[in-house]
């Protein structure tokens, strides 16, 4: 984890809690693609054809994050984000561009490609996040296939999916994205092309209703 997120984690973590209930995705549609062409103030480099989508399809806001599933501020900001999107359910996506910067990261984006292409991205997602601190900067990330296993992914179909020439011309795009735009700590959010520059929950939450209100 980057040291300029250390401090933040660990207070999201303890104020925020990872299992909230209260925090939940618009689930009315599967994760999609990112569709093209993107809102006219996010610069083509920040969203790519290939990345995940959740929310609302056609949400006016989008806030990418340059995500690690090994990082642990990522995992510390990821009830954050579901609850902002669940406040704001017609109007904001989130598009996640992936960003191995730890030992492992690799290997849980082939965990999180292999339940996208299944259907069971979300539960997928969270089943890793949560066992994250059992498989943190472990280059094989077993464990985080056994928690993805547990809800469902069908660990065989996935490891062949992920396998493909396509996912590593993807990964080696999000990868080339990351030193083109200089992102260099995970996470890293946009929303509407507006770099966060103070990572939290309060400055996360004030951009976003800040973009809201301003396109209605």
């Amino acid at each position: 984890m980057s040291k300029r997120f250390a401090v933040v984690a660990v207070a999201i973590l303890a104020i925020v809690g990872f299992g909230v209930s209260a925090f939940y995705y618009n689930r009315s549609a599967e994760v999609r693609e990112a569709q093209v062409p993107a809102p006219a103030s996010v610069s083509d480099i920040l969203i790519r054809a290939h990345a995940p989508v959740l929310g609302a399809e056609n949400g006016r806001v989008t806030i990418v994050e340059f995500f690690d599933p090994s990082c642990e501020a990522c995992r510390a900001m990821y009830p954050v984000v579901k609850q902002i999107m669940a406040e704001h359910p017609n109007d904001v996506r989130l598009v996640l561009r992936y960003a191995p910067l730890h030992q492992g990261s690799e290997e849980a984006i082939k965990i999180l490609e292999g339940a996208r292409e299944q259907g069971i991205f979300v539960p997928v997602l969270e089943a890793v996040l949560a066992s994250q601190p059992e498989w943190h900067d472990d280059a094989r990330a077993e464990r985080a296939w056994a928690a993805a296993s547990s809800v469902g992914l069908n660990v065989e179909r996935a490891r062949q999916t992920t396998a493909s020439p396509e996912f590593t011309k993807n990964l080696n795009q999000d990868v080339a994205d990351l030193s083109a735009i200089g992102v260099k700590g995970t996470p890293t959010f946009y929303v509407n092309g507006k770099v966060l520059s103070n990572i939290g929950a309060e400055q996360l939450s004030a951009l976003v209703k800040s973009e809201v209100a301003a396109t209605r």
